[in-house]
């Protein structure tokens, strides 16, 4: 096995407390969401794709560790970027979510053991493993075999629709044979081969053009002209390799899938694998990652997938990927550059993030310009100063890290970096509390950085989603006091005939930018939830609210009586799925805050919240109940039962309460059995819950 460079390691995540994992989790959550518009949206990331997978990875474990942090605004719940303004926007039938990462032979195996366990079984499972393409991912629906949409990943939810530049790729067969289903959407790659690139950046230079910084940014800027008869003229290839919608199975396994694709006249990734074990997939992993510069197209990992479709369907998805597949990525790339200033970023929060100014360095084809130094412990425990040389590691859609510094090329009398006592946007006092890692502003409301943030985070994409309000526009309108509660937005066409004469602004911009405000006063309940900004409830809380209080007067109302201490209002919201004491009392002050009771009153005036209506389980003798699963379950795995509970309509709570309908034992089931028993709740075995289900 090959020798891997090792890098300096954080503070294990088993010696943080409570206090300085929400600041790390805040910290590594703003860098990637950054790194992700520019990698997905703007095809210009700034680093590299080991960096972000490192960044991304911490958050992860910090999320593994810490549950309670483990919102679904984290960017390790969502996938890419909004779709860009100049194409319609396609919703995913089925979503396309991102794979997660392993990074280490103890990462592979964990995989394959947690596949194992999902599944309750020690047997062989067969994993299909393939090169993990370094491009641009496309959708292609074919109806009654026609090729008729072509889309971009996007989201996840939604992407952009780019047929007519989809179109003019060569390799891409157009009309599929009569053995295909009648809807069937191919999901692969678009790429650029490495000679391909070199030949197309030295014709580019020849005409004057844009040159591109990798193959993966060419592609993705190929796809993405608005005059298709460019993109016809640059060498995009396509690999497929996954399914969409299909309206009936192709294969009984992945590999099956990889060769119908290839026999309808697709190509499928090379070199393939099947494995038995860990050890074989490292053994491939290994292989691919040495005969790397003699694959002709840019590869930055390895795809495992578990072979048989069957298990696929019962393993299923987290909140942003398969658990039946994970990406083996290859190891990060560094560099060496000098760090010209340290500044102060303030959060929606307060928070106060030290980001390193960059002299900008190259780093695996991205230039990259700054780096996150994550909090005042991390400055001081890497020493990093102003004017240290430094070295870089780059992880793909985030902001770099700055893995150690060079003393020994420090100019003398290079000062420690102080860490503000005051925000350097308000003036107020920056609170380090004990215990605590972030330092925070406390000027709350009178913090303009703050003020900025949270009206950013209402329009952003996974919130109301305005097009047009971006952070410079915000700036603007805060700055000219129009917009400084998120009431104003729905307010501006009151300033309308201001905003025609100002610089930048005309009357069709400011048309457009009123109409996408028109569009989204009517706003599904989960989404307003997270618009709200409470600190620790991100995109899966908010749906979990949504789901258990079913509108915004019945949440805004309990969550007040929770604050109270009414106990019954406290345990509903305590007996939610991952909401631990943290948030709910994050939740609950939220609520009870009258500042917050007013701008919640003022922004009801202008927008309508759709309550939340249950999926239609019509059928199901458990459509709406509260299930709590306990003790060793037999059958089928814990994460499993509650996946099937959740299909069926159910709601999966972690703790018994009087509103608890089914609690359901396994073996050696201990507390939560006897509090059902004392509370009158009914009881159910394993076999009399599946009996209950089917």
């Amino acid at each position: 096995m090959m020798a891997r460079k090792k890098t300096p390691a954080l503070p294990l995540v088993s010696t943080l407390n409570m206090l300085e994992a929400a600041a790390e989790v805040a910290d590594l959550s703003q860098q990637i969401k950054k790194h992700d518009l520019l990698y997905h949206q703007k095809d210009n990331p700034e680093i590299s794709d080991a960096a972000y997978d490192a960044l991304r990875r911490r958050l992860e474990e910090i999320e593994t560790a810490f549950p309670d942090l483990a919102t679904e605004d984290s960017p390790t719940r969502k996938v890419g970027a909004k779709p860009a303004a100049g194409f319609t926007k396609v919703k995913h039938t089925v979503p396309m979510l991102s794979l997660g990462n392993a990074f280490s032979e103890e990462d592979v195996t964990d995989f394959y053991e947690r596949v194992q366990r999902f599944l309750s079984t020690q047997d062989i499972i067969d994993i299909i493993a393939e090169p993990k393409i370094d491009g641009l991912s496309c959708s292609l629906r074919f109806e009654n075999r026609q090729l008729v949409q072509a889309a971009t990943r996007g989201d996840g939810a939604e992407g952009e629709d780019v047929t007519q530049n989809v179109m003019t790729i060569a390799g891409i067969p157009h009309t599929l044979p009569s053995d295909a289903p009648n809807i069937l959407e191919v999901r692969g790659e678009i790429y650029i081969d490495r000679h391909d690139f070199a030949a197309l950046n030295v014709q580019q230079e020849k005409d004057g053009g844009k040159t591109f910084a990798n193959p993966r940014n060419a592609a993705a800027g190929s796809i993405r002209q608005l005059d298709s008869t460019i993109t016809a003229k640059r060498p995009l290839k396509f690999f497929g390799y996954a399914l969409g919608e299909v309206s009936e199975d192709i294969a009984d396994t992945q590999d099956g899938v990889r060769k119908k694709l290839g026999k309808w006249g697709f190509a499928v990734p090379i070199p393939t694998a099947l494995c038995k074990s860990p050890q074989d997939m490292m053994q491939f992993h290994e292989t691919v990652y040495g005969d790397r510069p003699d694959i002709p197209y840019d590869l930055d990992g390895i795809v495992y997938k578990v072979n048989d479709i069957a298990l696929q369907k019962r393993l299923g998805f987290v909140s942003r990927a398969p658990r039946w597949a994970v990406a083996h990525k290859f190891p990060a790339e560094q560099a060496e550059t000098v760090i010209n200033d340290i500044i102060i970023q303030v959060g929606r929060t307060g928070t106060l993030t030290p980001v390193a100014e960059l002299e900008p360095v190259n780093v695996g084809g991205v230039m990259v310009s700054r780096a996150t130094l994550h909090n005042e412990d991390e400055v001081n425990r890497k020493d990093v100063r102003k004017g240290d040389h430094v070295i870089i590691q780059r992880a793909g859609d985030v902001i770099p890290q700055v893995v150690k510094s060079l003393p020994d090329k420090r100019k003398k009398g290079a000062k420690a970096f102080i860490f503000p006592e005051t925000c350097p946007e308000c003036g107020s006092a920056a609170v380090r509390e004990e215990d605590e890692a972030a330092t925070r502003c406390t000027g709350g409301l009178i913090c303009p950085a703050q003020a900025v943030e949270r009206l950013k985070h209402f329009v952003s994409r996974l919130a109301f989603d305005i097009e047009g309000l971006g952070d410079k526009i915000i700036r603007q309108f805060f700055a000219d006091k129009i917009v400084t509660a998120p009431a104003d937005i729905f307010r501006l066409a009151a300033h309308a005939e201001t905003l025609k004469t100002q610089e930048g602004w005309g009357e069709l911009s400011v048309k457009n930018l009123l109409d996408a405000i028109e569009a989204r006063r009517t706003i599904a309940l989960d989404r307003f939830i997270y618009a709200l900004g409470i600190r620790q409830v991100g995109q899966a809380t908010a749906k979990r609210l949504a789901q258990n209080y079913l509108n915004i007067d019945t949440l805004a109302t309990q969550m007040r009586d929770a604050k109270t201490h009414d106990d019954e209002a406290v345990q509903e919201l305590l007996a939610i799925e991952d909401i631990g004491p943290a948030v709910a009392n994050d939740i609950t002050a939220f609520f009870a805050a009258p500042h917050n009771q007013n701008v919640l009153a003022d922004l009801l005036k202008e927008v309508t919240v759709e309550p939340y209506i249950p999926p239609d389980t019509s059928g199901s003798k458990v459509a709406g109940k509260t299930v709590v699963f306990t003790g060793k379950l037999v059958t089928m795995s814990r994460d499993e039962a509650k996946a099937q509970a959740e299909s069926h309509g159910a709601k999966v709570a972690g703790s018994v309460s009087k509103k608890t309908d089914y609690v359901v034992v396994g073996e050696d089931a201990g507390s939560k059995l006897k509090k059902a028993n004392d509370l009158g709740v009914t009881v159910l075995t394993e076999e009399e819950w599946h009996d209950l289900i089917i």
